[in-house]
């Protein structure tokens, strides 16, 4: 065999030995660098009720743009933790009453990477007495990752 035909051989068997290291190695850092990032695409708040037993339902929808899924833990307003409020403050993914009790957010809300969820948190105003129609609320979600959403509503 000449050196040339030699040359050539050993050079693509280089080349593919490169190009299967490199497509293995993709495919091991890519387990390792999944993250989740949760997105607030909508909160809009409504006042639903009669004075003075009314409440504000706050409807977000989130979306898990991230490549892992996200678990939320808690919600904040106006950093405080709804846990620490007494009475109905609470999150749901179906409806206005129907679904689970933010002291129950141990458990958590888990979003699958690629998908969307609906929460409605409920703001009654005998438990945030301090809150008044026209304010703006800081609602802060907070994931098991350690990661805080954010997203200011105004109360109507």
């Amino acid at each position: 065999m000449s050196p040339v035909i030699a040359t050539v051989i050993l050079v693509a068997v280089a080349i593919t030995v490169a190009v299967a290291v490199a497509y293995w190695m993709g495919g091991i850092a890519g387990q390792y660098t999944k993250f989740e990032k949760v997105e607030i695409q909508s909160g809009v708040c409504r006042k639903l009720g009669s004075d003075p037993d009314y409440y504000w339902n706050v409807t977000m929808k989130l979306k898990n743009s991230g490549t892992a899924p996200s678990t939320l833990t808690s919600i904040f307003i106006n950093d405080v933790e709804v846990d620490e409020y007494i009475g109905s403050t609470t999150y749901s993914s179906t409806g206005a009453h129907a679904g689970i009790a933010v002291a129950n957010m141990t458990e958590g809300l888990t979003i699958l990477s690629g998908a969307s969820q609906v929460i409605n948190i409920l703001i009654d105003y005998q438990n945030y007495y301090s809150l008044t129609s026209g304010t703006t609320v800081n609602i802060k979600i907070h994931s098991a990752g350690g990661m805080d959403y954010i997203k200011l509503v105004e109360l109507v």
